[in-house]
């Protein structure tokens, strides 16, 4: 069983997934808070690599890749802080990144060095599952999991074909959209994840948008995981103490109960 499995073995537990981006506003940060996070009562953490073109993410996260890239945070360096980070925490980390620096790495070398380091999935939102066979083997063979998205607008077909090839868990983006913290989620999540239950067992985590207790309570009611993270970086802008990160985790984890 892998770590990301365990995850979602406990009966009765939504995990809490947050998201940062690595190196930013610093590489001391992403191994402070990484450590607070996981010690506040999360269950995976998504790491960010930063990208020049972010397709799926809005303007907090474009902004905290294009400081963290500005910085020269590289792709090999965010391998080196996974490594460390790997001696601190004991729970899944994840990278959430781009197929085109996967593919100049090498796809390969790119899971065998993720294994080494102690990643345990990926997630690359501009991966559509029928151009995955490539990299599906590359993370099949080195034990990592390979987490596709679905969106509202996904249809039939391509949710049976992304619950037929996803592992660890499927990634729900609660709207059509880029990421960002939002006032309100969709009245069609509840709708929209009933509709991919029907069609697998594996776990779903809901993400984009969610910003408050209040939503990640609503989601915990039908999915089984919470993502959250363009507001967690307007809080490590807001306070560099990580007082306020500190707070808000464990208020979601306190809904999430």
């Amino acid at each position: 069983m892998s770590r990301i499995t365990s995850v979602f073995s406990r009966a009765n537990h939504t995990a809490l997934i947050p998201y940062i981006t690595v190196g930013y506003p610093n590489t001391a940060t992403t191994l402070k808070v990484v450590s607070l996070l996981a010690g506040s009562g999360c269950d995976i953490i998504e790491l960010g690599i930063p990208f020049s073109d972010p397709l799926a993410d809005g303007t907090t996260i474009q902004r905290a890749s294009y400081e963290a890239l500005r910085q020269g945070v590289t792709t090999h360096l965010c391998l080196e802080v996974a490594k460390e980070l790997r001696q601190q925490v004991e729970i899944p980390l994840v990278f959430m990144t781009y197929y085109n620096p996967v593919l100049k790495f090498g796809l390969e070398q790119f899971c065998s060095k993720c294994a080494k380091v102690g990643i345990d999935g990926l997630i690359i939102p501009d991966l559509p599952p029928e151009e995955g066979h490539e990299l599906e083997k590359s993370t099949g063979g080195h034990g990592l999991d390979l987490i596709y998205l679905l969106s509202p607008a996904s249809t039939e077909k391509r949710i049976r074909l992304v619950v037929g090839k996803a592992t660890g868990f499927i990634y729900l983006v609660s709207l059509t959209g880029v990421t960002g913290a939002r006032d309100e989620l969709p009245r069609e999540l509840e709708g929209f994840v009933a509709k991919v239950r029907a069609n697998t067992e594996k776990p779903l985590c809901v993400g984009f948008g969610v910003s408050t207790p209040e939503q990640a309570q609503r989601i915990s009611k039908v999915a089984d995981g919470v993502i959250v993270g363009s507001r967690i970086i307007q809080l490590l802008d807001e306070d560099k103490s990580f007082k306020n990160v500190h707070s808000f985790i464990k208020c979601l984890r306190e809904v999430l109960r």
